[in-house]
């Protein structure tokens, strides 16, 4: 981007019309999209807050179970460490006693040493905040996409790198294998402006699917 070049945050999802009106524009451009909508039913909004604590709390849930990352972010929350100025103020050791790995330890302090303007990513269009996200030790792309689609609203962000996107991908679009994350991201195009709501049908399409599969 050139200097002193603006670039509009674009279409914010705030509410379940939104979503409502991105599955019409989907199921009208593409046929297997509306197929996929008749299985799956009405999207969820799937807003969350953003903030340092819903980065903190992807941090906690990287490779982990869904019970363990819910069991670790209870000690951090009961021990008051969702917040920066309290992780500045413990020591590795001391997030190792509640649960999280030393590398985790370390990736939480960097997040909280950042100092992200949380208030200026909310009109920062989506290629600002994954660049601002992922200059942060422990944050990657992936983390960003979903940040920007879930905490921040934006219509027309993709997660192309979400192994389950990749699956439902595969068989919506009947391919031959799964897409990679490059191939994926150029797929996603065609569904702009509505990227975020296609990934949204998709995740629903694969929890459908795999359904199905498991009882076949």
């Amino acid at each position: 981007m050139a200097k002193g070049e603006t670039v509009a945050v674009g279409r914010i999802i705030h509410s379940d019309a939104c979503v409502t009106e991105g599955c019409d524009w989907l199921a009208a451009a593409e046929p297997r999209f509306a197929h996929a909508l008749e299985l799956t039913g009405p999207l969820p909004l799937r807003r969350r807050e953003d903030g340092f604590g819903q980065l903190l709390s992807a941090i906690v849930s990287q490779q982990v179970s869904v019970a363990s990352a819910r069991a670790i972010w209870a000690r951090l929350e009961a021990a008051g460490m969702t917040r920066p100025e309290a992780i500045l103020k413990t020591d590795l050791e001391g997030l190792r006693a509640l649960g999280l790995s030393r590398q985790k330890a370390t990736y939480a302090q960097a997040l909280a040493a950042e100092g992200i303007d949380f208030d200026a990513l909310r009109e920062a269009p989506t290629p600002v905040v994954v660049e601002r996200l992922t200059a942060v030790k422990g944050i990657g792309v992936w983390t960003a996409e979903i940040y920007a689609m879930f905490s921040l609203g934006h219509a027309d962000v993709f997660a192309p790198g979400d192994l389950a996107l990749q699956e439902a991908a595969r068989l919506l679009f009947d391919l031959d294998e799964r897409p990679k994350e490059k191939a994926l991201r150029q797929m996603a195009e065609a569904w702009s402006p509505w990227r975020a709501v296609a990934a949204r049908a998709l995740w629903a399409y694969y929890h459908v699917r795999k359904q199905r599969e498991g009882i076949a």
